[in-house]
């Protein structure tokens, strides 16, 4: 990408290594003389290096890494420099302060403007808002007006960085110092932080954000598996207006609080609550009964849970969630094999605000569990319940009777589910959008066709592993033209 408007500049480090080697290459134009300070990085190689050259913060990632981070190598620039290839296989993050006219090329004066150069600041500014933040960081390397618009603070509101082998700590170290240059120790822009699947995070990195950024409201860490409780105190303690936290796959976290020891109660005399609206726990192993109490009592404000396969929780931590969560809209306990009726019969205690709930494969739910639940949630739209093997029809029943406004409904391998309570179904709830019956083997075409007749509104049914006939599904066909039909039968196309 180049420009005329400005200078298009490069740099190129003593002693030739694969990072400065993949900088020169892929950017430079014009060779200027070596960086003045160069600075090793403390755990890597002497090849690998944090430089100080006419260039704004940069993530750059080395050959031997190129190959194995799609997510980064589809962002830089190919190179046949013969350069060392003895860097460690990682991501370095470099940052480069702004470009300088004293070395501006005498050709340079009699060139044309390139097409671009015409568009005034505005439209470019327009332009970069879509851009990643790792292109973001490559624009600003082009001149110096791409410069001064590429770190306009209103560009920076959102900072993603993706990438396994990527040292993430080191970049936000790195961002984060060049966004507090106009406010310094604090970056009051940035509002939105994703690193999901960003192994190589750590609890410094979440400190840094937390210290740099009070404004954050948006943070997701999911697959970070080296963040810990220690962190996520920091975060939730130092960014108030924090709204969205997504800490899946985080196997180290089993709390979250606003006091040190995660056992203490928040006491009334704090006034303070965790303002966090939706949290994503899913494949927390280690969250147990008493984190999800300490969780429910710090956070009163959540509308959105999801706890799949967190195996440790029982029926007793949604307890404490319906005392202290009243305003929940979506909850997930999917693959909580320990979770049973009477968990249930607490999360039936959120009565009109449960719009989503997913019990997928909790094997101890009956039907009394899914009463509860259809007696005091009457605005239920979504209900996950594959995997229940003991739910029936007469669960269903009162499913269909409490719940019209129903639109989603999987009870796929329900053996227990047959064609009277898709019946009862078909009946009450009208509505009906989305169905999966997969592998419930007492469906036959009599259900399908009542539901085809009565649920006009169907976009999905699924009924692989389904004994029906072709003619029922050429039925549904005929009566709802938008629905698509999931099947497993070779006569039927």
């Amino acid at each position: 990408m180049g420009a005329n408007n400005g200078k298009q500049y490069g740099s190129e480090g003593k002693g030739s290594s694969s990072i400065s080697s993949d900088i020169s290459s892929s950017t430079d134009h014009t060779p200027t003389k070596a960086p003045k300070n160069v600075a090793t990085t403390e755990g890597l190689d002497s090849s690998t290096r944090t430089l100080s050259t006419p260039s704004p913060g940069l993530i750059l990632p080395s050959k031997s890494s190129s190959l194995s981070s799609p997510a980064l190598s589809s962002n830089g620039h190919e190179t046949n420099s013969s350069s060392s290839s003895s860097a460690p296989a990682e991501t370095v993050a470099v940052i480069h302060p702004q470009p300088s006219t004293h070395t501006r090329s005498r050709q340079s004066k009699t060139h044309h403007h390139a097409p671009i150069d015409l568009l005034p600041d505005h439209s470019l500014l327009q332009i970069f808002s879509h851009l990643p933040t790792n292109q973001l960081c490559r624009c600003a390397r082009v001149c110096r007006r791409w410069y001064n618009l590429a770190w306009d603070p209103r560009l920076w509101s959102t900072v993603r960085l993706t990438g396994e082998l990527l040292h993430v700590d080191r970049a936000i170290r790195v961002l984060t110092h060049r966004l507090c240059q106009d406010t310094p120790n604090v970056c009051l822009t940035l509002e939105t932080v994703v690193v999901n699947g960003c192994k190589r995070l750590t609890d410094r990195g979440l400190h840094v954000v937390a210290q740099c950024c009070p404004e954050l409201r948006h943070l997701e860490v999911a697959g970070c598996y080296n963040i810990s409780n220690d962190a996520v105190f920091e975060v939730v303690s130092r960014c108030p207006n924090l709204e969205h936290l997504n800490l899946s796959g985080c196997s180290k976290v089993t709390c979250i609080s606003l006091t040190q020891e995660a056992s203490l109660q928040l006491s009334p005399l704090h006034g303070q609550q965790i303002s966090i609206h939706y949290l994503d726990m899913t494949d927390c192993f280690s969250l147990e009964d008493e984190g999800l109490r300490t969780i429910a009592s710090h956070c009163s404000r959540l509308t959105h849970l999801y706890l799949r396969r967190c195996t440790r929780l029982t029926d007793e931590a949604l307890r404490h969630l319906s005392l202290h969560c009243p305003s929940i809209r979506e909850l997930s306990l999917s693959d909580c094999r320990l979770v049973g009726d009477f968990g249930l019969r607490e999360v039936a205690r959120l009565e009109g605000c449960l719009r989503y709930l997913s019990v997928a494969h909790c094997t101890r739910i009956t039907d009394v569990g899914v009463r509860y639940v259809a007696r005091y949630c009457p605005r239920l739209r979504y209900l996950n319940a594959r995997g229940c093997e003991g739910l029936t029809d007469h669960g269903l029943g009162h499913l269909a009777r409490s719940c019209p406004k129903l639109k989603s409904l999987d009870v796929g391998k329900c053996p227990l589910v047959s064609d009277s309570g898709l019946e009862q179904l078909a009946m009450y709830c009208q509505g009906l959008r989305r169905v999966s019956l997969r592998a419930c083997e007492s469906v036959t075409g009599r259900g399908l066709k009542a539901l085809a007749a009565n649920c006009c509104e169907l976009q999905l049914l699924n009924v692989q592993d389904c004994e029906v006939s072709p003619e029922a599904l050429r039925f549904v066909r005929r009566h709802c033209r938008r629905c698509v039909i999931e099947h497993t039968n070779p006569a039927f196309y």
